[in-house]
């Protein structure tokens, strides 16, 4: 007997760290572009034991950051919710580049949980950076390795100002200091973070994923390293 009842929507679910905003504001809209296409979205914040805060008001603080994230320290997180142990048809998981590598909140998660979370599922990674995507995803593939996770491809958003301008304006901004108003450095450093044009292009990805995931097509096939994304 056929069942009356209507086709379950697809369901993704997000796990993610941003300390400085930039990687929520490109999944709030890829969210977007997901529910465009009719997919449940849950969000799991990775939230540290102890509050990190943005920005670190002062060089020296944020020196010694990079010296430490250089070096893959892990920052511990409190529990995870029990949403995570759901079944999900994709889990998207998210953060920025510290210094190379995944956030340490992100490697603490992957430490603690990820062969449970993210063993025999599928996984996609967002990588939030003002460069150096290629390091950070060679890291974080070779952990999703290790945990059983199965993935055919990423995301990575760069920040859109020219180098060497871009990493000054970042280590200036976590600094506390607001280069985008700071005399020579302004006019080479237009703003601290990814551009409106990316966030379309992130709220496009998402429709291109809910279409992927509706038609049970595969997401190698999706072009994410475009120019607006890797600028």
């Amino acid at each position: 007997m056929l069942s009356d009842s209507p086709p379950k929507n697809n369901q993704v679910l997000l796990i993610y760290y941003s300390f400085s905003g930039q990687t929520g504001v490109l999944l709030n809209r890829l969210t977007a572009g997901l529910k465009e296409q009719g997919v449940e979205v849950f969000f799991e914040k990775l939230k540290p034991v102890k509050h990190l805060r943005f920005p670190l008001s002062g060089f020296f603080r944020t020196y010694i950051m990079m010296l430490t994230t250089f070096f893959r320290v892990r920052v511990p997180i409190q529990d995870i919710s029990p949403k995570c142990d759901q079944e999900y048809d994709l889990i998207i998981l998210a953060g920025p580049t510290w210094s190379y590598n995944p956030s340490g909140p992100v490697l603490s998660f992957l430490d603690r949980y990820g062969k449970e979370i993210l063993g025999g599922r599928e996984v996609l990674p967002l990588i939030s950076c003002r460069g150096y995507w290629k390091l950070h995803w060679w890291g974080l593939r070779n952990k999703l390795r290790k945990c059983g996770a199965h993935f055919s491809n990423m995301i990575a958003f760069s920040h859109p100002n020219p180098e060497p301008w871009r990493t000054v304006g970042v280590f200036m901004k976590i600094a506390g200091k607001n280069p985008e108003r700071s005399g020579f450095i302004s006019k080479h450093y237009s703003r601290f973070g990814h551009s409106s044009e990316q966030m379309e292009e992130a709220r496009r990805f998402g429709i291109q994923i809910g279409e992927a995931l509706k038609n049970n097509n595969q997401l190698a096939a999706i072009n994410f390293q475009t120019d607006l994304a890797l600028p």
